[in-house]
């Protein structure tokens, strides 16, 4: 009935799954993505080499890894881009659920690898973080369920997300993983925005946020040490906030060169949550700058895109995925160039980690699906003939 009243672009009869896939995917995007990946194994090789000599491993060992793990980020996204946006809803509903349940059971059968939080359930050959596959599924549900508070006599699909998004908190807290759980907040303040909530509500929200940022800091030994850390207006050099703040002052415009920086070899998350240091140090400013353009490239051309969609599940969703995925390469970086406290958050595609990649390539393929041409004609066409 809708395509009878706003007009349709025609679809090509017949047509396989891979060309229209081409067709109608952003390739810049894909592109771009594809390219962070290739600069984190580039810099994988540089920061993992000290970690698997210390472990008496293979001095490529974590590079292999990263790379079976960046094939199967890779084939998940390019399987999941290739889905219609309803297909894309199951997927990311039955995903959050399995990630919730992983959840709820993680301080039981979890595991902190010494790090101080509950946040890994360990495989043995492997580990899991469920809240790096909880965050697009709980993207996906969230947006459905603001999508349906818009339709007439629809249900109290914000209230719903409310309450959904206060449970999830609370049991990222608990782990604690207060930085995922600013996201997971952050992602539905940006949806609810999107989806017409009036600002004095987010005002609230907000004050609620900062009373529980109280009071975590007054509960939480972990909490209160790294924002006391943050906070102080010195830096002890022997924290890993010293040795990436150094690292990055080293590397100048165009770093110490390849194979020279040394941070490397002092900071135990030097691949994972710290590896924008060991950029900033062996090849400078120049890859800083690259890797936030490409960041940054992601997150605007998709919202660009989705401002021409009229399905409001579609606009939700894709830009709440767009925007946790901006704004957690944001806190990686704001964190080792002291601008937020330390939070243990990885830089998509970029760090070391087969969770955090994996469910990078789950979200990122879902987002790719939101913006892919389809034959139903944009938003501004409606607007258009409105006005005429």
């Amino acid at each position: 009935m809708t395509e009878m009243v706003f007009g349709s672009v025609p679809a090509r009869a017949g047509e396989p799954i891979l060309p229209r896939w081409w067709r109608t995917i952003d390739r810049w995007a894909l592109g771009a993505v594809i390219a962070l990946f290739g600069l984190g194994l580039l810099l994988g090789l540089a920061a993992s080499v000290p970690l698997a000599e210390k472990n008496g491993l293979d001095p490529f060992y974590y590079v292999s890894r990263q790379a079976v793990f960046g094939a199967t980020a890779i084939v998940a996204m390019m399987i999941t881009s290739m889905m219609s946006p309803d297909m894309v809803r199951r997927l990311g509903v039955l995903g959050f659920l399995g990630a919730f349940v992983a959840l709820m059971f993680l301080p039981f059968l979890g595991t902190d690898f010494g790090k101080g939080a509950v946040r890994w359930y360990s495989l043995g050959f492997a580990s899991f973080q469920p809240s790096e596959f909880l965050k697009p599924g709980y993207v996906i549900l969230t947006a459905w369920l603001m999508a349906a508070a818009q339709e007439i006599n629809g249900p109290p699909g914000r209230l719903y997300s409310f309450v959904l998004t206060l449970v999830i908190v609370l049991l990222l807290a608990m782990q604690p993983d207060f930085g995922q759980a600013c996201l997971v907040l952050f992602a539905w303040g940006v949806m609810y925005f999107v989806g017409g909530a009036p600002f004095l509500l987010l005002t609230v929200v907000a004050g609620m946020v900062v009373a529980g940022g109280l009071t975590a800091y007054n509960a939480s030994e972990h909490f209160a040490r790294r924002i006391d850390g943050f906070l102080s207006s010195e830096i002890d050099p022997r924290t890993q906030i010293g040795y990436a703040t150094n690292a990055i002052q080293e590397g100048g415009i165009f770093g110490v060169g390849v194979g020279e920086g040394t941070v490397k070899w002092s900071l135990p998350d030097a691949h994972t949550d710290f590896i924008i240091a060991v950029a900033a140090e062996e090849y400078g400013l120049i890859m800083v700058l690259m890797i936030i353009t490409l960041y940054a490239f992601i997150t605007v051309r998709s919202l660009f895109r989705l401002m021409r969609e009229r399905d409001p599940f579609i606009r939700l969703a894709g830009t709440g995925l767009a925007c946790a995925f901006g704004v957690q390469a944001l806190i990686n970086m704001g964190v080792a160039v002291r601008l937020l406290p330390a939070k243990g958050m990885t830089l998509p595609f970029v760090s070391y980690g087969g969770s955090s990649v994996i469910a990078s390539g789950i979200a990122v393929g879902m987002l790719l699906a939101f913006t892919r041409s389809r034959p139903q004609g944009r938003i501004s066409d409606i607007i258009g003939r409105r006005g005429r």
